[in-house]
């Protein structure tokens, strides 16, 4: 077990100790915990603040005293199960899911030895031990509900390590920092975040789920690679054939609740999960609150680089909730009726990716619009069709680059120089967009499996990915994430727009793209036109009003626009 290079990774930011091959809590944590495990009667733990009294006690008793608490943490569990817990839900909580809790972590060693044991068989060939799974490391992670359930209750009692977590670029895992800001500045979005959570081990341990969450650290190589996509260069998507997808605009509803089989974006910030374990509260904080499974994440996955994603798949989701930010509340069970996938995953696909952060009038400059794209290319883009992309696309399969490449840009270029969207094809490239096209039309309609193994009909469901508090374009941002899913062989985009006005014409502008048959490369060269007349103050207005006058010339048809229920 000591020799496990998986285990070594992971092990320093663990609160167990490896000794003959067995993983095991000191004896007096194992007091502790089996003390805890009998009830409050015996225990005395019946309250907030005595709970963070015996939190207080085992930490010490792992050497963690120096590992300092967020200042209001005692303060804050106190608040939350003394007083806006009701009396009824108190009792609950400390008479049956405290001592579930405590056995459950007394089982968390031999747990985890039986996941490395496992580990290795688990898919032949593949390694999916827990570990770090390093910044451009490829890699994934497989672990049980049972095993996350552990983990996560060392979160709620503070139990992990954190001295070193900032040197390896690794987000908040322990719970305190959510309590501390519920005493600090009280508002009732912090206290129904935790309310989520509590709900959570409420209902692990009603009915423990059996199943399994992979977590995977997604790369577009910055080298060539024979085996690989690699990452992409502006010429990459200046010179793409591939047909646009199916674009579906959702002007209601949530991303979560949708029902086809598709990847779920999670608009992440580079540190996975953001601000859920602090006071963060929007898309992706809540999506962590919603599937709590998701913060076993923010344990092992450092920081994202440009050039990374990281995909979940198996999160259940234990939680209803209406509103967004400061109106966010927790209002009840939800039963996730997500069918299964052969390795025990739910189908809930969940892909993060990072947007730029106020990035105001430098996101329409190329390196910000490659980085961009790119992003969300590394996100929407399934390694395992990488042969059969290599078919299609033998001239861009393969396509290294720098993160820090000197990218001509063409706000520094002459204006003679732009991309145009005036064709210039040769015959030659013509007959091969047309027979590009109809190849991958074909596998769609024969529902050809060679295109890669499950992910042949898994489409992207998204949003206003980048916008918001991150100051985003959400028109450009929406051609973007299009052209993203285009590139990656998706079959369809479903955009939820959340009633953003600026996005009101988004069916309308993608049903004319669509109608007039445009590749990826001509809808990103008109994007770096665009862009570059935005940035250089040729134009004020938003791409989609700039994209249709300026079509008008070029298509009478334009004024036929089609019309959408």
């Amino acid at each position: 077990m000591e020799s496990r290079e998986d285990l070594k990774s992971i092990l320093p930011y663990l609160p167990l100790v490896v000794r003959s091959s067995t993983l095991f809590w000191p004896s007096h944590v194992v007091e502790a915990l089996k003390a805890m495990a009998t009830g409050p009667h015996h225990s005395q733990v019946d309250s907030g603040e005595l709970l963070f009294i015996a939190i207080s006690d085992i930490r010490h008793s792992l050497s963690l005293s120096n590992h300092l608490f967020a200042p209001s943490s005692p303060q804050g569990y106190s608040l939350f199960f003394d007083q806006l817990m009701s009396r009824v839900e108190s009792t609950k909580w400390f008479e049956d899911v405290v001592p579930a809790l405590a056995n459950l972590l007394l089982r968390f060693p031999s747990l985890l030895q039986t996941h490395y044991q496992t580990a290795d068989a688990l898919i032949n060939g593949v390694k999916t031990g827990l570990r770090l799974l390093h910044s451009q490391e490829p890699g994934i992670v497989f672990l049980s509900q049972e095993l996350i359930g552990a983990l996560l209750g060392c979160s709620l009692f503070c139990l992990f390590p954190d001295t070193n977590r900032g040197v390896e670029h690794l987000p908040t895992i322990n719970f305190d920092h959510l309590f501390a800001n519920l005493y600090d500045s009280y508002n009732e979005k912090q206290e129904n975040k935790i309310r989520c959570i509590i709900h959570y081990f409420e209902r692990i341990f009603s009915h423990m789920p059996i199943g399994f969450v992979s977590f995977e650290r997604k790369v577009l190589p910055l080298d060539h690679s024979p085996q690989c996509i690699s990452y992409p260069k502006a010429e990459f998507w200046s010179n793409s054939v591939s047909p646009l997808c199916c674009f579906e605009v959702q002007n209601s509803g949530l991303i979560e609740d949708q029902s086809s089989e598709a990847l779920e974006v999670d608009f992440a910030n580079k540190f996975i999960g953001g601000g859920a374990l602090n006071r963060g509260c929007v898309q992706e904080e809540i999506r962590f609150m919603i599937n709590p499974e998701l913060i076993a994440a923010m344990l092992f996955l450092p920081s994202m680089a440009d050039n990374e994603a990281i995909e979940i798949i198996g999160a259940e989701r234990f939680s209803s909730y209406t509103g967004y930010a400061s109106s966010f509340r927790f209002t009840g069970d939800y039963v996730d009726k997500k069918d299964v996938d052969c390795s025990g995953r739910r189908k809930t696909r969940i892909i993060a990716i990072d947007a730029l952060c106020s990035p105001g009038m430098r996101q329409y400059k190329q390196e910000c619009l490659l980085r961009e794209i790119n992003k969300a290319f590394c996100g929407f883009f399934a390694q395992s069709k990488y042969q059969q992309y290599k078919r299609l696309f033998p001239e861009n399969a393969c396509s290294g680059a720098q993160l820090d490449q000197n990218i001509e840009d063409p706000i520094d270029m002459p204006r003679s120089n732009l991309l145009s969207h005036e064709d210039t094809s040769t015959s030659d490239e013509k007959t091969e967009k047309k027979s590009v096209n109809q190849v991958i039309r074909n596998y769609e309609e024969k529902g050809c499996q060679s295109l890669g193994h499950e992910d042949n009909n898994i489409g992207i469901v998204t949003g206003n990915w980048g916008c918001g508090a991150f100051g985003g374009d959400p028109e450009l941002k929406s051609i973007i994430q299009w052209l993203a899913a285009s590139q990656a062989l998706r079959p369809f985009i479903s955009y939820y727009t959340f009633g953003l006005d600026e996005l009101q014409n988004l069916d309308q502008v993608t049903q004319w793209i669509l109608s007039h048959k445009w590749t990826v490369g001509d809808l990103w060269n008109m994007l770096v036109e665009y862009s570059y007349q935005n940035y250089k103050g040729q134009t004020d207005v938003g791409f989609f009003t700039w994209l249709l006058p300026s079509l008008l010339h070029h298509d009478a048809e334009m004024l036929d626009l089609p019309n959408t229920p």
